[in-house]
């Protein structure tokens, strides 16, 4: 039971956050931030407050990972928590003996963790290293550099200004010049599908949502966490206002009243930028009465589910919901919802700002595909980092045309088209097309485009455990395939030799049973490589 003194003491920690459910997570980092933990009798209090029962909120400050739960009387974790990335971009730079470094010479006041994926793949090996609420990342890191953030803090540079922004095409649409039934026809002749993984059509999701009656409500999903992946966090640093022009261009065309951006934890300076970019936008008129909502994540990967992170929107662990219904029809707080990731907002402006804007864009593809696409490519090439490139564009054009070719002394051996769960091809196989549908006979996909190169360097199976790793540490547990899957593949990996059979009777029973796509694809690593490079099998 909470005493009236503990209820105001956590009343004064929330400040003028409003007391509700459905902001339970965003109170659990007012706390943490304010105090360096979550303390058991905090939660209790915080329970009382909103009107939840104690394991309502025990349950979801425990399945985030950024979160710290103690005793009353447990003294707080260190002042300062390093996170050192252990993703496989990160892993091949040497995150391991770099984790080993600080472990050994740990920094005073400071714990060192690993964590997953940082979006800086291509600034590898990537470390968070968190002074209480204020979080900064080394990118590139070593043991020096890390010790020095531990220290002083991670600088942060001044922010060059950004240029103008006219809003022209959100203007447009506002004063009737591109009315919704254009928006709609130039996004369907674009071709413009969703580019966080699935790929659906975007033209065909918007009808959805309008087929249900309002209020509606737009999501942006910024959880990008896929190992390899950090377009969306490219879109959000160089164009922010092009982003947010392109959601609320998405906004007005299906009558939404109110946007909900969902970031990545991991991205703390980034949330920052954008928090004053949309205060600039309100001040601007801009919103025209949509509201705006920035929400923070946990750290939790299954948050990238669409289903997941409405949960966690709600206040709620991020378990993916059964399906149907589908979002369009009900899905935040019950009601008709669309979800786009970062990039499939950052097109819009493009495909809608010019009469031939939808022709353009579906004309630049190559082979015979639409579109254009962001790449994450990371790994052994010269030089790694966001290409914007042809839909239908291939690995090794990826490679050698935008990427320089291979970094110094590396052999091209294979590739990830599609980021942890979307298979690794042999480089045999690098003149295929990346685009959705042409590497699915090969147990592979394009997923969020995030390519990482391997080289005769590289450890294959090395690699194949490192993922099944990450699927195991970031399974939710809510269904049974997916947690005792991959707890039980990352066993069967570290095996002296590896039973195939059973390996493959598990991935189908993954595949078969699991709710969502992290259990259901995130054997399709082993399986590439059983299937491709038995030469690397132990």
């Amino acid at each position: 039971m909470a005493t009236p003194e503990a209820r105001a003491a956590v009343a004064a920690l929330l400040g003028d956050l409003p007391l509700r459910p459905d902001l339970l997570i965003e109170h659990l980092h007012a706390i943490q931030d304010r105090e360096g933990c979550l303390r058991a009798g905090r939660l209790v209090a915080l329970a009382a407050l909103l009107r939840l029962a104690p394991v309502e909120v025990f349950e979801v400050a425990s399945f985030y990972a950024h979160f710290d739960i103690v005793e009353d009387d447990a003294p707080a974790p260190p002042p300062v928590t390093i996170r050192v990335c252990d993703g496989l971009p990160c892993a091949m730079a040497g995150a391991e003996e770099l984790l080993a470094a600080l472990r050994a010479d740990t920094p005073a006041g400071a714990r060192v963790v690993p964590a997953p994926c940082m979006g800086a793949c291509h600034r590898a090996p990537a470390v968070s290293v968190e002074h209480g609420a204020v979080a900064g990342r080394v990118e590139r890191a070593t043991p020096a550099s890390v010790a020095g953030a531990a220290a002083h803090g991670v600088p942060r540079p001044p922010r060059a200004p950004l240029p103008p922004y006219g809003w022209s095409v959100l203007r447009a649409a506002r004063e009737g010049r591109l009315t919704r039934e254009a928006m709609l026809a130039a996004v369907e002749a674009s071709g413009l599908r969703g580019l966080g993984g699935a790929g659906f059509p975007a033209a065909r999701k918007w009808r959805a949502v309008l087929a249900h009656p309002g209020p509606r409500h737009v999501v942006v999903n910024a959880d990008e966490g896929e190992p390899g992946t950090f377009k969306d966090r490219d879109c959000l640093e160089r164009e922010p206002r092009r982003v947010l022009e392109g959601m609320l261009l998405a906004a007005h065309a299906i009558g939404a009243e109110a946007c909900w951006i969902y970031l990545r934890d991991e991205y703390a300076e980034l949330r920052l930028d954008l928090a004053a970019e949309i205060a600039a936008l309100q001040a601007e008129g801009m919103a025209a009465g949509t509201a705006i909502h920035l929400r923070r994540g946990a750290g939790a990967y299954v948050c990238g589910e669409e289903t997941a992170l409405l949960e966690s929107l709600e206040g709620r662990r991020g378990y993916p919901r059964h399906k149907p219904p589908y979002p369009g029809e009900r899905g935040l707080f019950g009601r008709p919802t669309l979800i786009h990731n970062v990039e499939t907002l950052w097109w819009l402006p493009e495909i809608l700002g010019t009469p031939d804007g939808a022709a353009r864009f579906a004309g630049a593809g190559r082979r015979g595909r639409g579109g254009k696409r962001l790449f994450s490519v990371s790994g052994r090439v010269r030089r790694p980092g966001v290409v914007a490139a042809p839909a239908g564009v291939t690995a090794r054009e990826l490679i050698e045309e935008f990427c320089g070719g291979m970094a110094e002394g590396h052999r091209f051996v294979a590739y990830l088209p599609g980021g942890a769960s979307g298979g690794i091809l042999p480089a045999a196989m690098a003149d295929l097309p990346l685009d959705f549908g042409t590497l699915e006979p090969h147990g592979c996909f394009v997923g969020s485009g995030a390519v990482v190169v391997l080289s005769d360097r590289d450890d294959l199976a090395a690699a194949v455990r490192n993922l099944v790793r990450f699927f195991r540490d970031e399974s939710c547990g809510q269904c049974t395939p997916c947690r005792v899957g991959t707890a039980k593949a990352a066993r069967l990996l570290e095996a002296p030799r590896w039973d195939r059979a059973l390996l493959e009777e598990l991935a189908a029973a993954m595949a078969d049973g699991s709710i969502c796509g992290l259990g259901q694809a995130a054997m399709n690593p082993v399986l590439s490589v059983l299937r491709f490079f038995p030469e690397a099998v132990p």
